[in-house]
């Protein structure tokens, strides 16, 4: 599955690593938008503020503005402050370096602990930032894995979460993951998904119902 996605894809680029409280806050930003205005939101808290000991300090309201072209900015304003509040609370600094001496289910733990934080922010951090074998399960990941039969249809994003981690391989999960969201965007769509040009199609239990239907090109 993954040779395969790699051939239609091209090869497998492993995003840059970011510091872990970076990739915490990015991933944040990412709730509710497109990878484009997450960057740029992130871009613009990083052009406001020198340092994150800077966001803390500051009125939600400034934080807010420039994080707006990410959307719902009041919300993420006030969630990425409540979050470094309490790391700063828990660590006396803001600095989330110490979790490299943890083990993976720890790091998770720890972080899963954070408000508003749940597995999937946690699986991002464990593997973009930390190099971990984790596999965070976002929307395109989750429909995938429900069309392949993998998941009930009623799995819940956490639920998902514990049940495909263990299925895959750790060697191949970051890249599986990444692939998956491409097909997800380019091919295995949420309305009218390409089936006709899908890599996956005969390993795909939804496919064919959807073909029939209607409900797929």
């Amino acid at each position: 599955m993954q040779r395969r996605l790699r051939k239609q894809q091209g090869p497998f680029e492993p995003k840059p690593e970011l510091p872990i409280i970076d990739e915490l806050i990015l991933t944040v930003l990412s709730q509710h938008t497109s990878d484009l205005n997450r960057d740029r939101a992130f871009a613009g808290l990083k052009q406001r503020f020198d340092s994150w000991e800077q966001v803390v300090a500051a009125p939600r309201e400034a934080v807010a503005d420039a994080i707006r072209p990410g959307g719902i900015a009041d919300v993420k304003a006030g969630r990425i402050k409540t979050i470094l509040e309490e790391i700063a609370r828990r660590e006396g600094s803001l600095s989330l370096d110490r979790l490299h001496d943890l083990d993976d289910q720890s790091v998770a733990a720890y972080l899963c602990e954070l408000p508003g934080v749940g597995p999937k922010t946690a699986a991002c951090v464990l593997v973009f930032s930390m190099g971990r074998p984790a596999f965070p399960i976002d929307t395109h990941v989750h429909r995938i894995a429900r069309r392949l039969g993998w998941i009930e249809d009623k799995a819940s994003a956490e639920a998902a979460h514990n049940m495909l981690a263990p299925k895959v391989p750790s060697d191949i999960r970051y890249d599986l993951h990444v692939a998956f969201i491409d097909h997800g965007r380019k091919i295995c769509k949420s309305k009218m998904p390409r089936c006709s040009d899908c890599v996956l199609f005969d390993l795909c239990e939804a496919g064919p119902p959807l073909l029939a239907a209607g409900e797929a090109v």
